[in-house]
């Protein structure tokens, strides 16, 4: 029933990983310790792969959902067509490479970019499940609360570690947006949590996310939220 869906974000998040690391967006060289899609392949490759899987998404999804009757079909490709568009991941990573080298981004400018570019995937990956299994409309949305919590967590300790972890702890790039915790590093080009609060505040920050995300889940069977309790703890105190 919902598994064509779960394959289809998961493509598209493969799809915005190989051009997140592209050398015209972050110019990364590794991507789960190993080399990125452009390295191995070249740009233009790279390009394509990514436009590939968005559109054999959207094809998986339409093609092979069964056992759901097709307004709640038409509803989850609205929700994940929006989550990669002009409201969802496009919106965020524009505003996050337009912000680069600017010195006055403040909470509100950084937390749209994340909404957008880190938390509207995981808000679709929570709510199509919600509307494909027949879900009320009520739990869809503390379901989408839910996931823009953990997908701000998930930013936030992303941007934690990559002050305190090596490359080879993180089997990525760090230290690209601050090297450490010094107001030297102001001048980095990106904003980043641990840039605007420092690494104390952006560890308390992390902690509010996380509570308010489980406390949306009280109510739900206990068995069902489970793996979602799970999820927000693995995130909050991940360390790659």
């Amino acid at each position: 029933m919902v598994m064509p869906a779960a394959c289809a974000l998961e493509m598209i998040h493969t799809m915005s990983l190989v051009h997140d690391d592209l050398p015209c967006m972050d110019n990364d060289d590794l991507r789960r310790g190993k080399p990125t899609n452009h390295k191995v392949y070249c740009e233009d490759i790279a390009v394509l792969a990514g436009d590939a899987l968005l559109a054999f998404s959207f094809e998986h999804i339409a093609v092979s959902t069964v056992g759901v009757t097709p307004d709640r079909i038409v509803r989850a490709i609205g929700e994940l067509a929006k989550s990669i568009g002009a409201e969802g991941l496009a919106a965020g990573q524009v505003v996050d490479i337009s912000s680069e080298g600017l010195t006055n981004v403040g909470l509100d400018h950084l937390e749209f970019i994340h909404v957008h570019k880190t938390a509207a995937l995981l808000e679709a990956a929570a709510v199509l499940g919600a509307i494909l299994g027949g879900g009320r409309d009520e739990d869809v949305e503390k379901l989408r609360k839910f996931a823009r919590n953990i997908g701000l967590l998930f930013q936030v300790v992303d941007d934690i570690l990559d002050v305190t972890k090596s490359s080879k702890e993180l089997g990525k790039t760090a230290g690209k947006d601050l090297v450490a915790d010094k107001v030297k590093d102001l001048v980095a080009d990106k904003v980043t949590y641990p840039k605007l609060m420092r690494i104390n505040k952006s560890k308390e920050f992390a902690e509010k996310l996380k509570s308010d995300a489980l406390e949306l889940l009280q109510g739900f069977d206990p068995e069902k939220s489970a793996p979602l309790i799970a999820l927000a703890n693995y995130i909050a105190y991940r360390q790659n």
